[in-house]
Parts: structure tokens; sequence; C-alpha cells
């Protein structure tokens, strides 16, 4: 039987994200063979040793191989993952986090050091549960979250997909957010939020509406 470590993985987007994502699957056991971004400056450079080969365009037409999307934009990783439907999309689990067996993570997911997901939760396609990040029992989160460092999502939560929420915010139990929302840094979330707003502050609260993150995905 072919050995997981073994078996090339690309990573897509050489940024800073990408250096905790190759961390990530290397600790897991993955080799990860190179970087694609289409940032021309960073093409001949290496991220902690892997090399930064092209532009995504020479991945080629039907791209199948085993990849991550090293993004941390949700509209961004939304645009990777259409532009490379075929991709073998790896889902993957730093074996310092926890996941309890009852959790599903959906395809190209990947979960960092000190991340807790805890039983019957539910984590879509493409989202990152950050560093120290936690979901608790019977959350729901949709494709294209990022759970940002330290942030804590308490029983049944309800997150829409694209919405980002940032470090150290937290939502009480049994509470939902709309799609393509962003959560500011530190806000704690005691109400229901709707979809495409910026909510800041304790109690978090909208500030503005997201409309232009809305056009940038269509």
């Amino acid at each position: 039987m072919k050995q997981r470590g073994l078996e090339p993985v690309i990573v897509i987007g050489a940024g800073g994200h990408a250096k905790v994502v190759i961390s990530t699957l290397e600790a897991a056991g993955y080799k990860v063979t190179a970087v694609y971004d289409d940032d021309r400056a960073k093409l001949g450079t290496e991220i902690l040793g892997v090399p930064v080969r092209g532009a995504l365009a020479e991945l080629g037409f039907g791209f199948r191989g085993k990849a991550v999307i090293a993004i941390g934009d949700n509209a961004t990783r939304v645009k990777v993952a259409r532009q490379f439907e075929e991709a073998d999309w790896v889902t993957v689990v730093h074996p310092a986090a926890y996941v309890h067996h009852s959790a599903r993570l959906a395809q190209g997911t990947v979960v960092f050091a000190g991340a807790v997901i805890q039983p019957c939760a539910s984590v879509g396609a493409h989202v990152i549960v950050n560093t120290g990040a936690t979901v608790d029992h019977d959350c729901m989160i949709d494709d294209f979250v990022h759970v940002a460092p330290g942030t804590n999502l308490a029983g049944g939560v309800k997150i829409g997909c694209g919405t980002f929420l940032g470090i150290g915010s937290a939502v009480i139990p049994y509470r939902s957010v709309g799609e393509w929302t962003t959560i500011g840094a530190g806000a704690v979330v005691i109400y229901d939020l709707p979809s495409h707003v910026t909510a800041v502050g304790i109690p978090a609260s909208p500030v503005k509406r997201m409309k232009d993150k809305l056009r940038a995905i269509r």
C-alpha cells in the first residue's frame, strides 16, 4: 500500500499563511513538493524549503493532483477552488489538534495546531480552523469560513459561508452568523447576526455592509 507521506501535495498561495499550512501538512505526514502563486516576485523563492515554482496557470487546465489552498482570504479561496474544480483537495489536521471522531470535515479544510473540534460538529469545504481555535459540539460551519487564531465557538453555533471570525472572537451557544460576514477581533456574538455585515465590539454589532466582498466572488 502506498504510504500517505510519499504522496506529493502542492500548496496554492505563497504568503505567510502558506508557512503554517506547509508546516501542518508536514507534521501530518505529507510531502509538500511545490508552491504556486501568481505573484511573480515570489517565483524562485522558497517557503520552509519548498520551492515556489510558478503561477497558478502553470498547473494547467483540469489539474487533478493533491493540493491545499493556503490563502487566508475567503473570497480568494472561492476563486481558486472554482478554477481547479477537479483537484484532489486534501483535508489535513495537525497532530497537535483534537478532532472528535464524530465531527465531519469536508475537502480542503485545514485544522491547525492547538485547535479543538468537539463531537458532532460539521465543518464545510476549504475552511480554516486556525491556531488554538475551538469549535464546540454540534456547531455547523459552512464552506470557505476562516476561524482565526484563538476564536471560540460555543455549542450549536451556525456560521454561514465565507464568514471571517477575527482573532480572539467568541460566539455564545446556539447563535448564528450569516454568510460573508466579518466578526472583528475580540468581538463577542451574543445575538444572531445577518449576512454581509461587519460586526465589532461586545456585544458584536454591525457597523457596515460588505457589498464589495459580495461582488468580488461573483
